[in-house]
């Protein structure tokens, strides 16, 4: 490819235009890790683009030679339009299909650690919490209501990889999310919803973590919705000591799933 056709176009659309991702059905993956995540975790792919004149290391020789997906050579200035941030054009860009938005894909027995994150509006914070989930053990992380894209290439970028290791799934609004808990907990999975807030009734260390448990972080300004709130057993805070009135809301959710896998860390050594 060394114009800028229809395919190309659409290829770069999928960079900026959340609506074309979700109709197409799919968006590009950038960088080293985040392909090798996909690929390794059997990520379904629809192309594999390459730079038609770059220097092929091994790594993107072995991903050329083994992925089964169609291979298109794509001429470097393209292949820099397409790569986002990279000072040079990328070696490989990868085409991905969009999974299922399925609460079903999240596992659900009695170790389950979900993450909620509730109108996410920063696709860098989104990316972030997706990590620091992947990181401490989670299960999964469930998007709900009007918030940033999880297919943004910057909440891609921003989960390293992780986005790709354990599944995110977005729903409409918070209703569906605690019909999925009610349907568990008919089904003897005890889930205790924990939401992240300053004012809360419990320091984040003294939430038993060791139970099944759905942890709820509110949008970066506006906290928790009423909803969430009311949904919520207990709402955690995070003991701070300097001037800081709050935290971001990565962060917070950083450091209760870090509390989580610490928990339960001690509670298997225990056993």
């Amino acid at each position: 490819m060394t114009s800028r056709n229809a395919r190309f176009q659409q290829w770069a659309a999928l960079l900026e235009n959340r609506s074309k991702r979700q109709r197409s059905g799919e968006f590009i993956v950038q960088g080293v890790r985040p392909i090798t995540l996909a690929l390794r975790n059997g990520w379904p792919i629809g192309a594999v683009l390459y730079d038609a004149d770059g220097a092929t290391s091994q790594w993107a020789a072995e991903i050329l030679g083994t992925v089964a997906a169609p291979k298109v050579a794509v001429a470097p200035e393209l292949m820099h339009e397409l790569g986002g941030k990279t000072d040079a054009a990328p070696e490989l860009l990868v085409v991905a299909a969009l999974p299922a938005d399925d609460l079903a894909r999240i596992p659900a027995g009695l170790g389950m650690l979900a993450a909620v994150f509730d109108r996410p509006a920063s696709p860098g914070n989104l990316g972030t919490l997706i990590r620091s989930a992947d990181a401490f053990g989670a299960s999964g992380v469930i998007v709900t209501g009007h918030a940033a894209d999880v297919y943004d290439p910057r909440s891609v970028r921003a989960s390293t990889g992780s986005l790709f290791s354990l599944p995110v799934v977005r729903v409409p609004s918070h209703r569906p999310v605690l019909d999925w808990v009610q349907a568990l907990r008919a089904g003897g999975v005890d889930v205790n919803v924990v939401g992240t807030d300053e004012h809360g009734d419990l320091d984040v260390a003294d939430v038993d973590f060791t139970r099944p448990t759905l942890l709820a972080v509110g949008n970066e300004t506006a906290g928790l919705s009423a909803a969430w709130r009311d949904a919520c057993d207990h709402l955690a805070r995070i003991p701070m000591l300097g001037t800081a009135s709050s935290l971001n809301a990565a962060m917070a959710a950083s450091i209760a799933l870090y509390e989580s896998a610490r928990q339960r860390i001690a509670a298997s050594a225990r056993r």
